[in-house]
């Protein structure tokens, strides 16, 4: 699909700042296959967006580009006016970038206290265990149980919960509602609202465009590992059959 005119954003969260995140011209390859070819966006600092595309299109090559964990990439990543296309994943991570993939990674031999510890601190002013105790008031009661013990949602609390101890401020979240129940996805999207009003900025792959539009500034649409449009959240509903077209809904 030929590649379409951005939408002109409207005001959101950060507006009128530098980007937090600004990337341009990402392309990245798993072994020889070429999957991104010149992805192309920017996140404002306390902003919540959305990389929305079929499956296959490339956000979360997108996530792993970013926090540098893709095998080959080139173009432009530059977090808070650091260019980090050269730099490796660990280094990228202690300038504040935390992510969440969509498997979570919780480790089974290790307790729930356990695996929120196990991460290292990367920057000063993360949350203490009982802050995020108090985000997931799960999680403490379960603090003793085996990780993998949890359910599909505790899991991706716990997920959560671990990357936000370490003070990264920009969140990369890989489908983070996938298969949860209905009740656990208005939990999650109330901790999005409420690290969003902490000053945190979150990127965040969703299929669920509905639930996307709850916690949004703005969406990229990703389709062929290009970002072909821009559609400002206050915009989504009367943009809502060319989304359908673009999703293949």
């Amino acid at each position: 699909m030929a590649e379409a005119v951005m939408t002109k954003p409207v005001p959101a969260a950060g507006a009128g700042a530098a980007p937090l995140l600004a990337v341009q011209g990402l392309e990245g390859w798993y072994g020889e296959s070429h999957v991104l070819h010149g992805i192309t966006f920017d996140v404002k600092p306390g902003e919540v967006v959305t990389l929305l595309g079929r499956n296959g299109a490339g956000k979360t090559t997108t996530l792993r580009a970013i926090i540098g964990i893709l095998g080959k990439r080139k173009g432009s990543i530059r977090y808070d006016g650091t260019e980090t296309i050269a730099m490796a994943s660990r280094n990228i991570a202690k300038l504040g970038l935390g992510y969440v993939p969509e498997e979570r990674g919780i480790f089974s031999s290790l307790s729930v206290y356990e695996n929120l510890m196990l991460p290292p601190r990367v920057k000063p002013g993360g949350m203490t265990v009982e802050q995020i105790y108090t985000l997931f008031p799960n999680l403490k009661e379960r603090s003793g149980s085996q990780g993998t013990k949890l359910s599909g949602g505790e899991q991706q609390m716990l997920a959560i919960g671990r990357i936000l101890r370490t003070g990264a401020k920009l969140i990369l979240l890989d489908e983070p509602t996938e298969g949860l129940a209905p009740v656990i996805v208005q939990q999650i999207g109330r901790t999005i609202a409420r690290l969003k009003s902490e000053g945190y900025t979150i990127i965040l792959v969703e299929q669920n465009f509905r639930f996307a539009q709850t916690v949004a500034d703005r969406h990229f649409v990703v389709e062929q590992g290009r970002v072909i449009d821009m559609i400002p959240n206050a915009e989504l509903d009367a943009n809502i059959d060319k989304l359908h077209t673009y999703l293949g809904v």
